[in-house]
């Protein structure tokens, strides 16, 4: 791998991503990304107020697709129906995935021309999820073996010990943060894990995920080149540990794997860091934010929290329908790579089509009364929140061994959370999650 230019890089743990949008939006009250156009479901404060969903069924009830002429983001399609996402999902040459037409968000691709007029230099970050055939295959493959059945039998005694450890250490009898006690402290512990990261620096797993995933940073002027900072120092921490696995060669981590691989040992650094960048949002915001709204959907919808607490065997179906409710990545994105007919439409070559997970998962004609949870629901597992077709989610499994084990161990211990105090979302269009969840812990 081609090394970075750092020499002794310094490695911070502030500002979060979330406080500095927070104090640049303070700061700028003139700035919105509100348009008049209610198909541009792009902007944050719908998902951070959590009113997106009566606009999507809208939308739906309207056809499969919509597009959307100006948006912060630019033009672009919206894919609503569950169907229409799917089907783009299945013709990844068609409706590429590739960082070289866009990649997977809704983020514009900007011209050599508009760099230029902004004075910037191209920041791209290459990674297997933002590929296509045949590079995508062989990054893919070094990283699989991680994620199979036998890999996670082996890892399930561990994950378990972990998670029962977390939630004995709960209080009871007073109000903390699900989100920082027990979602971030378990999936951040994860990827240290699969990494072999060094445990006592793991928050900053935490802290580069929330920068990366954040797409929203990178159109505020100052935010998107300090986002550009911390994605560097997370590199520059992950090409240390690059260079310790090279001098002790056979391990089992994922750095390790990479190193072993023909397919990925010679990245340059923009795409080993974009492939860190994938592993980290995805093996820490899925689950995390999975984690989160298993805790609030069951609170909010009592009957079902009683069904869990009386029928144990429902945990495996019960994960299903909480990452289809839940859905924790909003949307990822295609572009087309020629001119194409789309259920009616005139798709030109070049068009950003944006697949809304989120909605996919709400769709009436594939999911009953889909604004409820229902832990019983016989077709849960057809939720799209993993994606479909050669990019699903390689680390699928592995999330829902987590939020299975984090299940069953809640009720071995007859753990009934509350929610008792405040509720904070993501202001963000890709992550789809929760940034503060107050909880109280009784028994049933």
């Amino acid at each position: 791998m081609a090394t970075l230019a750092t020499d002794k890089p310094q490695f911070r743990t502030e500002p979060r991503a979330h406080e500095a949008l927070a104090r640049h939006l303070a700061e700028h009250p003139e700035v919105t990304w509100e348009h008049g156009d209610p198909r541009d479901v792009s902007r944050s404060d719908i998902y951070v107020e959590d009113r997106w969903q009566p606009i999507f069924a809208a939308m739906r009830a309207e056809g499969p697709l919509h597009y959307v002429e100006k948006s912060p983001f630019g033009a672009h399609w919206n894919v609503v129906s569950h169907k229409a996402v799917a089907h783009v999902e299945a013709l990844p040459e068609l409706f590429s995935s590739s960082w070289e037409y866009g990649g997977i968000t809704i983020l514009s691709r900007p011209s050599d021309e508009q760099l230029a007029e902004m004075g910037r230099e191209r920041f791209e970050l290459p990674m297997f999820i933002a590929m296509d055939r045949p590079k995508h295959t062989g990054q893919r493959r070094t990283v699989a073996p991680k994620f199979t059945p036998s890999a996670m039998a082996d890892m399930e005694g561990e994950i378990r010990r972990r998670t029962g450890e977390v939630l004995d250490g709960l209080p009871r009898g007073e109000t903390f943060d699900w989100v920082e006690r027990v979602s971030i402290e378990l999936t951040t512990g994860m990827l240290a894990i699969l990494f072999g990261f060094p445990w006592k620096d793991r928050h900053l797993l935490t802290f580069w995920s929330d920068w990366a995933g954040d797409t929203e940073i990178a159109l505020v002027p100052g935010l998107d080149e300090q986002r550009r900072e911390m994605l560097e120092e997370m590199a520059a921490y992950f090409q240390m540990l690059w260079m310790e696995r090279a001098n002790a060669p056979g391990g089992d981590d994922l750095i390790s794997m990479m190193l072993q691989s023909e397919a990925m040992n010679q990245m340059e650094p923009q795409e080993f860091m974009g492939n860190l960048v994938l592993l980290i949002v995805g093996g820490n915001d899925t689950t995390r934010n999975t984690m989160s709204g298993i805790v609030h959907g069951l609170d909010r919808f009592p009957e079902q929290r009683k069904a869990f607490e009386e029928n144990p065997g429902l945990i495996p179906n019960a994960v299903q329908e909480c990452i289809r409710y839940q859905t924790p990545l909003a949307h990822m994105r295609r572009t087309a790579t020629e001119d194409t007919e789309l259920f009616g439409h005139r798709i030109a070559k070049g068009d950003k089509l944006v697949l809304w997970y989120l909605s996919a998962n709400r769709d009436e004609e594939v999911f009953a009364n889909p604004d409820a949870l229902d832990i019983s629901r016989e077709n849960a597992r057809r939720h799209l929140a993993f994606g479909y077709g050669i990019h699903r989610c390689v680390g699928a499994r592995l999330a829902e061994l987590q939020l299975r084990v984090l299940l069953e161990e809640m009720h071995s211990r007859r753990m009934r959370v509350h929610v008792a105090g405040d509720v904070e979302r993501v202001r963000a269009n890709f992550v789809h999650g929760f940034r503060k969840l107050e909880v109280e812990v009784t028994s049933f």
